[in-house]
């Protein structure tokens, strides 16, 4: 467990635990970082266990997986007072879950709504992971039309929302964008806002999410794809506006209201990764040319004018280790 202020991360794994030692190890888990919950392991099943907890503000966000055992929050555990309720997404494998007299699969991409109100049994069929999103009740229920009805169906994979809701945590875990204060705040409003408009928003808080949460997962998700793809020379705003679903011009403004345009924000990342293919020992044979070219520059001249501009320096100074 590590903490600071409001923010803390639990970690458990069953690795290099005795198979005795692992069903306690993972009750504990369950009581000190999710939800007082008791844990059972199946007949015949290798038990394996492997989670991380991010406890927020008005958010708890668990991503890992569970095999070989039975999750319960049982009659006796349902009296704590807690009324929490979790969307839980399953990202691979099949889950089967039991509660208010329905018994459920969720295959993957597909999710569901519970309440820590509820007895409620958790099982996983096979080998996979989750994502889920725990919130307060109070936080969520002035946001939906009714959230009661939303508790214990089905949100099938596809479902208007869904998956940008998880790609924004996920992002927000990778980037370590938790750790820092102000946009831990910015964070959690978003996730509530994106999670309002997945099982059904009011119109208030809809239009409120189309403001605030919608967009700026959308945009985190742009800058995902740039990242990831910005050595490919036919990345256009166009492409990764299809990729999302959206016109070229709304993603122009996503940026442009971020303080960046499209293309600057490319072009930022193409020169980072030029920066460090330069001091890598791996690329000291590589031409500056090749480089530039790798990164997804199509012109040599304009990569070394952007290259001195972003860093003061020609790439070959950086090579050299003239400059940083």
């Amino acid at each position: 467990m590590n903490g600071k202020e409001d923010f803390s991360i639990f970690n458990v794994s069953t690795d290099h635990i005795p198979e005795a030692e692992r069903v306690p190890l993972l009750r504990e888990f369950y009581c000190r970082g999710v939800l007082k919950s008791e844990v059972d392991a199946t007949d015949g099943k290798p038990f394996a266990a492997s989670f991380t907890s991010h406890a927020l503000p008005d958010a708890q966000l668990v991503i890992g997986g569970l095999f070989g055992a039975r999750v319960i929050r049982t009659k006796q555990l349902v009296v704590d007072g807690n009324d929490s309720l979790a969307v839980m997404a399953n990202r691979s494998g099949v889950v089967r879950i039991s509660g208010r007299g329905r018994d459920l699969q969720l295959h993957p991409g597909d999710a569901v709504l519970t309440s820590a109100e509820d007895v409620t049994a958790f099982e996983r069929m096979s080998l996979g992971s989750c994502f889920s999103l725990r919130v307060p009740r109070r936080v969520l229920a002035p946001m939906i039309v009714d959230v009661d009805d939303a508790v214990m169906r089905v949100i099938p994979e596809g479902t208007h929302g869904l998956r940008l809701l998880v790609d924004y945590a996920m992002a927000l875990v990778r980037e370590k964008a938790l750790a820092v204060p102000a946009l831990r705040r910015l964070g959690v409003a978003h996730l509530h806002d994106l999670l309002a408009l997945v099982l059904g928003a009011t119109d208030d808080a809809r239009e409120l999410a189309g403001r605030r949460g919608v967009k700026a997962a959308r945009l985190q998700k742009a800058k995902f794809l740039i990242v990831n793809d910005c050595w490919r020379q036919g990345l256009s705003v166009a492409t990764v506006a299809h990729e999302l679903g959206v016109t070229p011009r709304y993603l122009q403004r996503l940026f442009e209201a971020d303080g960046k345009t499209f293309s600057s924000f490319l072009t930022e990342q193409r020169l980072k990764r030029a920066h460090r293919m330069l001091r890598e020992p791996d690329f000291a044979e590589r031409p500056v040319s090749s480089i530039a070219y790798d990164v997804g520059f199509g012109d040599l001249s304009y990569f070394n004018r952007c290259f001195r501009r972003a860093y003061g320096a020609t790439p070959s100074d950086v090579r050299s280790g003239e400059a940083l």
